[in-house]
């Protein structure tokens, strides 16, 4: 955590976080109800309303702003939840090993093969519609690629010498997966929670920009759906569906920089050859690649080695 903030990257990433968990938590209250009628349909941005309004003449700033609480706060639940599946079937698969990793293997490959996007919008079209609907979704499609990912890690650690000095010691197969080998894993399951997080929030407001979501709820999706419905972008009303736009890019952006961030943490060789080329503006040579082969002018042998 001292590493985390002592990085640029994440500081600046968790700072647009931060900025965003306060507005979805204390910005509702703020700025009214987002589904009242309030001024004229599609009135450009102005002093009265900062953001302009929308085709049924709602507040496009109290509508992001209450959209930002119901995607973040999914989008985040989603994460969790899909690492955490991701974390017990593949730790399970790489720790007992046999046919216990054969099946949950198969099981990995098969949901991996399965088209996520296309496979949520089946899913969400046979269900109700709703943040429950699109979260149970999200996680079935998408707690794969996070199992895959722990799954390799724990067939390393298992190899290791403090796992086996706890074998011997007789501590239970439980204890030792939550003592000893996902502490070891923290890093990799805070990128998978970050990369969960970001495919969470772009899904969701997907779907619900397809109408496979609660329409009657304000949500950064949904804003975009009746943005699109009301037909914004051919009339030139922008200010509809930028704000959100622009949020979502935003927010992608700063779990991406924390991402990064903590990729630089967990792999120093990373985070030196950044820095030697931040200085020197040029990459470092690698003494361990092989050395080409060089060849005479006139194509005959080999340059002497």
């Amino acid at each position: 955590m001292r590493s985390l903030l002592e990085n640029r990257k994440a500081l600046v990433g968790l700072g647009i976080l931060g900025v965003f968990a306060a507005v979805a938590a204390i910005g509702p209250w703020l700025v009214g109800d987002p589904t009242d009628f309030v001024a004229v349909p599609l009135l450009p941005p102005s002093f009265a309303h900062w953001l302009g309004t929308t085709a049924q003449g709602q507040d496009v700033l109290a509508q992001t702003v209450a959209g930002a609480r119901s995607t973040l706060f999914l989008g985040v639940i989603v994460g969790l939840a899909t690492v955490t599946v991701g974390a017990i079937v593949g730790t399970a698969a790489g720790y007992f090993g046999g046919w216990v990793d054969e099946v949950l293997s198969l099981v990995i490959n098969l949901f991996l093969l399965m088209p996520g996007l296309p496979l949520c919008v089946v899913i969400a079209a046979y269900l109700p519609a709703g943040p429950v609907t699109i979260g149970l979704v999200l996680v079935i499609t998408g707690w794969a690629w996070s199992a895959r990912v722990i799954r390799a890690q724990a067939l390393s650690l298992r190899q290791s010498v403090f796992v086996s000095s706890a074998v011997v010691i007789g501590e239970s197969p439980l204890r030792i997966v939550l003592l000893e080998i996902l502490p070891n894993m923290t890093s990799l399951l805070a990128s998978s929670l970050i990369g969960a997080t970001t495919y969470a929030i772009g899904a969701e407001v997907g779907l619900e920009f397809l109408g496979m979501g609660d329409l009657g709820a304000v949500t950064w999706g949904t804003n975009l759906y009746w943005a699109s419905n009301d037909v914004a972008l051919p009339s030139g009303s922008w200010w509809t569906f930028v704000p959100t736009g622009a949020c979502i890019a935003l927010c992608g952006f700063a779990l991406a920089l924390v991402n990064n961030a903590l990729d630089e943490i967990s792999n120093p060789r990373l985070s030196a050859e950044r820095a030697f080329v931040r200085a020197t503006g040029r990459k470092r040579l690698d003494l361990h690649a092989p050395t080409p082969v060089l060849k005479s002018v006139q194509g005959g042998s080999n340059a002497p080695r």
